[in-house]
């Protein structure tokens, strides 16, 4: 018996717990559990037999919620905040784990993984000195510059506001980029000419954020993602992604944390070749060995690129230290190789000795949000998914009541859906969709519209 531990309550997380147990296209219904109290049990799970290439999987979770579909997965969660090391310690050992896989930032900015490794637990996601390649902006654009990393564009980092920031603000023309040197939430980022509108306004973000940021160039050209399993010398690359940010369809509107994304069949997207593609994964390894030079230790997790198609190639956005959601819902759902076994092959630094396969299929992933979502969400809502394709939905900011779901106020419920090309799975999704009854909001045009924004 192979004992994991899952940090992570959402979508993401979900799709994870499913990848643990369940052959890609092999989905069967999940059913919600009842309880919304600090712990959960197991449920009958209506599908194919748990499968791993050697062991039997038992699940534990740690997260701020209980997630309905991971109840119905795991044999226990519970509800430990992530800033305590010491009770998600004490946890493990209690439970004789024997892997554990982090899905959000915030666990992993704070040391969860050297906290479970320093017990004896094999981590997939990164120590505190490589999350830094997220959860410090001005590091990542460093280390890109140490080690002479392709993609980067002009920037400079500051401790704060000041002359020189000022001059280097000037110096691009209204063609700008201000971020928060540290994770924010999704709101540390702000763009010339949608956020801000002039220097002034800069200057306004610049001295909100009150401590460290990076200023950079505005780049232009379609934006797409590229995740990697890293055991720390070696990387698998998934296929690329594209993501959508903006609320509305036409991208437009506030940004969100993602209102869809979708895969094509060739893996590919339709405005990328294979030498952009082969571009975006030489700067994913690059990145993955100069974090091994930097710090002495090995990169063992997922290592997320976000990049853009510019007039002057492949440029790097960012980079993350786990799985994007809801990239991550696209990817695992068209996973062949059984997720564990990579998972084991990273911790163990044998990833060059699996095969990792994705199916040669095209994916559509759309979000349900409640209304007034990002701002002013409305809480409470119910959402009816007895019609609907369960075994294709993903839960996330939503609670079990009865027989149906209540949204908290953030994304609510993703939507997947894996077919031979891209229109056959944006109608399923669609035609999903119309199945759940309740007050929502989500974008038609994701996998309908391609996105070059």
């Amino acid at each position: 018996m192979l004992n994991v531990l899952l940090i992570g309550s959402g979508a993401r997380e979900h799709a994870l717990a499913q990848a643990m147990f369940l052959q890609q296209a092999s989905r069967g219904p999940v059913a919600l559990h009842p309880d919304s109290g600090s712990t959960a049990s197991p449920r009958e799970f209506e599908g194919p037999a748990p499968r791993h290439p050697s062991t039997a999987t038992e699940l534990y979770n740690i997260g701020s919620s209980v997630n309905p579909g991971i109840a119905a997965l795991a044999k226990e969660i519970v509800i430990i905040p992530f800033t305590d090391l010491v009770a998600i310690q004490n946890y493990a050992k209690d439970k004789a784990i024997d892997l554990a896989i982090i899905g959000p930032e915030k666990p992993l900015e704070l040391g969860l993984a050297d906290a479970l490794k320093a017990i004896g637990i094999p981590v997939v996601g990164p120590t505190k000195k490589l999350a830094e390649i997220e959860s410090s902006k001005g590091f990542a654009r460093d280390l890109m510059q140490k080690y002479d990393i392709d993609g980067l564009p002009r920037y400079q980092r500051f401790e704060g506001w000041n002359h020189d920031a000022k001059i280097f603000l000037e110096s691009l023309n209204g063609e700008y980029v201000v971020k928060a040197d540290g994770l924010m939430s999704g709101k540390g980022v702000k763009v010339a000419g949608d956020h801000l509108h002039s220097l002034a306004d800069a200057e306004a973000f610049c001295r909100e954020i009150a401590g460290p940021f990076v200023i950079e160039e505005k780049l232009q050209g379609p934006e797409f993602s590229l995740l990697s399993f890293s055991d720390g010398e070696h990387l698998a690359h998934m296929p690329v992604v594209q993501d959508h940010k903006r609320l509305l369809e036409g991208d437009k509107g506030p940004n969100t944390g993602g209102m869809g994304t979708y895969t094509l069949a060739n893996h590919l997207l339709p405005f990328l070749n294979e030498s952009d593609v082969a571009a975006a994964q030489a700067m994913n390894e690059a990145v993955v060995k100069a974090l091994r030079e930097e710090t002495g230790e090995s990169y063992q997790g997922i290592l997320y690129g976000g990049f853009m198609k510019t007039a002057d190639g492949i440029k790097v956005i960012e980079f993350n230290a786990r799985f994007g959601d809801p990239e991550s819902i696209n990817l695992l759902g068209l996973l062949e190789t059984h997720f564990i076994e990579i998972c084991e092959a990273i911790v163990t630094g044998k990833l060059n000795q699996t095969e990792v396969k994705f199916a040669k299929q095209a994916s559509v992933c759309k979000y349900l949000v409640p209304p007034g979502y990002p701002d002013h969400p409305e809480k409470g809502g119910l959402l009816d998914i007895s019609q609907a394709k369960t075994s294709s939905l993903h839960y996330a900011s939503v609670e079990a009541a009865g027989n149906k779901l209540k949204m908290l106020g953030s994304r609510a419920l993703a939507v997947l859906a894996v077919a031979d090309n891209l229109a056959v799975a944006e109608q399923v999704v669609e035609a999903n969709i119309a199945n759940i009854k309740g007050e929502f909001r989500h974008r038609r045009d994701i996998g309908l519209v391609v996105s070059l924004s």
